[in-house]
């Protein structure tokens, strides 16, 4: 069994238990600033048949990738005959073919979606009272009233959305009409402004129903539940590739079945994805939950994973890492080198990303387990005198060229003698900012069949005005300019086909602005090489104002540029389209 020697590093000694303490915990993260980064995304769960992926801040569709971690602006299409899933907590959003799906609010307390055109089916496993799911269609926004299932599925012209509650409470919404539709009805609406509901039998079930129900049932009897919070995207795959055991020290740790010489976070690649800068892509299926919660730990020479707490409030994080760098870590002449080492259980995980209030406890808190103590890791001074479990027996390093293009690591890892290992530093985050490859989830594809074309056309009209009677709640994106009430024409596709007219989606709150695309925080961030831009800095960059230094304190400390980066924009309309 390995033992860990007792932390003598910190400054100050802040005793923090980890007994769970649900109601302690939602309200710490509850009154969190507004500019800490999601405690929670949406992950990948499923993909079958051809699944294309738009990146918010991006104009390239690429093909979606199994376990990446989706959030606010990301755009899912499922091609005919395809499917795929979303895992964001305690729901699970599914897709049948055709389907046009963008996740336009993911925040802690906001799940909200736009369903242009398909079927999705939606499984609440639980809803708190502080947290919103909203479904909005060309028809009506959906508010989920309760824990349930549901399917919603609207036409291809826009003109008609189907609603199904097999269990629960939904309300639709459009401007100041609302309606309330329980368990065991059906619905269709049709129009806008208001819309008209009309009640219609509840459908036969088919085979997209019947998958659905396949997958719930996966969820709910995976004894990984034991162990893991519900709320921890991914833990039901955990039963099919690895066992659990209980541990000395440690209690439950899962096993995963790897090949010999498997050493966590070595076998994938490195992506960037806002706010959070770095994260980290597993290869194997079961890749995502051991690597954004809980840790690692090194047991009789054999890896296994070791959940964080069982919470309602997990804390996703992009990588549970130490990086190393510095001067002189580096093979050859010019060759400098990325490294990084798993997190052991009793390590301390310092973002390389902005936060504020209490998320630095909350994030290690609710990711380490069977800890009676932990202390006080604010005031550290000197992070290179931490005795970090695996940095001289687990790190992995690439060259910087194949870390920030996103490619595979595995068979592009350099050897590091003791020599080297030595001399490498503990840094903040890696010196090295994206490519554009390293923010695709995957290789790029041309534009699904969706309206695309009709998406331009309401671009170049000077589209994304809000409407008169927005502020009943009616917010209109992707319409034509305010003057004209016609609905868009129809398109020509590319291979001639026409797509349908654009209709614009009803919603009940106003989704966020869109993230400054990827090409314009690039200039940003040359001043500080790696680091996602803060917050301050972003609203800098929207209004078309000069983009000030960093202000927030690393771990290390290290010297950058102050010199301003002014932006490569004006500022853009209130809330453009997507």
């Amino acid at each position: 069994m390995e033992r860990f020697p007792t932390w003598t590093f910190f400054t100050a000694v802040v005793l923090l238990t980890l007994t769970p303490r649900p109601a302690a915990q939602n309200a710490n993260q509850q009154n969190s600033p507004p500019d800490n980064p999601p405690s929670r995304v949406a992950r990948i769960s499923y993909l079958s048949g051809k699944v294309s992926f738009l990146r918010a801040g991006l104009n390239q569709w690429s093909q979606a990738a199994l376990n990446f971690p989706a959030t606010t602006g990301d755009r899912i299409y499922t091609d005919v005959e395809s499917r795929a899933e979303l895992e964001v907590g305690p729901y699970t959003v599914r897709l049948a073919g055709s389907t046009d799906l963008t996740i336009t609010s993911l925040t802690d307390q906001m799940f909200q979606l736009g369903i242009q055109q398909g079927t999705i089916r939606m499984s609440v496993y639980e809803l708190r009272p502080n947290q919103t799911i909203e479904v909005d269609t060309p028809n009506g926004a959906l508010t989920v009233g309760d824990r349930g299932k549901y399917r919603i599925q609207t036409d291809a012209n826009g003109d008609h959305t189907f609603v199904v509650v097999d269990s629960g409470t939904l309300t639709i919404t459009d401007g100041s009409f609302s309606q309330q539709i329980d368990a065991g009805q059906a619905v269709r609406l049709t129009g806008e402004n208001p819309v008209q509901v009309e009640s219609i039998p509840m459908p036969l079930r088919d085979a997209f129903d019947a998958w659905s129900d396949n997958r719930d049932l996966q969820r709910t009897q995976a004894e990984s539940a034991n162990y893991v919070s519900s709320s921890t995207p991914g833990y039901s795959d955990l039963d099919e590739y690895g066992h659990w055991q209980q541990a000395e020290d440690y209690g439950p740790v899962w096993y995963p079945v790897v090949p010999a010489g498997w050493i966590p976070y070595r076998f994938g690649h490195w992506v960037w994805i806002d706010p959070w800068g770095w994260t980290w892509m597993e290869d194997e299926p079961w890749g995502f939950c051991p690597f954004h919660f809980g840790r690692w730990v090194l047991i009789a020479g054999v890896w296994g994973w070791l959940p964080g707490p069982i919470v309602p409030f997990p804390v996703y994080a992009p990588a549970f890492v130490g990086f190393l760098g510095g001067p002189g870590f580096s093979i050859g002449i010019g060759v400098d080198l990325v490294g990084w080492f798993p997190l052991g259980p009793r390590d301390p995980f310092f973002p390389w990303y902005h936060y504020g209030g209490d998320y630095l406890r909350l994030v290690n808190v609710t990711n380490v387990r069977n800890v009676t103590n932990i202390i006080n890791i604010i005031n550290v001074r000197d992070i290179n005198e931490v005795h970090y479990a695996y940095q001289k027996i687990a790190a992995t390093a690439v060259p910087k060229n194949v870390f920030s293009s996103g490619q595979p690591v595995a068979h592009n890892t350099v050897h590091l003698n003791p020599s080297q290992l030595a001399k490498a530093q503990i840094v903040p985050h890696p010196a090295v900012n994206p490519t554009r490859a390293a923010a695709l989830p995957g290789k790029p594809v041309p534009v699904p069949p969706t309206r695309q074309q009709a998406l331009r056309t309401a671009n170049r009209a000077g589209a994304g005005a809000v409407k008169p009677g927005a502020a009943n709640g009616r917010v209109e994106r992707n319409a034509p300019p305010p003057e004209s009430t016609r609905p868009l024409a129809a398109e020509r596709m590319p291979g001639g086909t026409r797509a349908p007219a654009l209709h614009p989606l009803v919603t009940r709150r106003a989704p966020p602005l869109p993230p400054v695309p990827f090409a314009e925080r690039a200039p940003a961030m040359r001043a500080h090489p790696g680091r996602p831009l803060e917050p301050l800095q972003v609203e800098e960059l929207r209004a078309g104002r000069p983009v000030g230094p960093m202000r927030d304190m690393e771990f290390p400390p290290h010297p950058i540029a102050i010199a301003p980066v002014r932006p490569v924009r004006p500022a853009p309309h209130a809330r453009p389209p997507r």
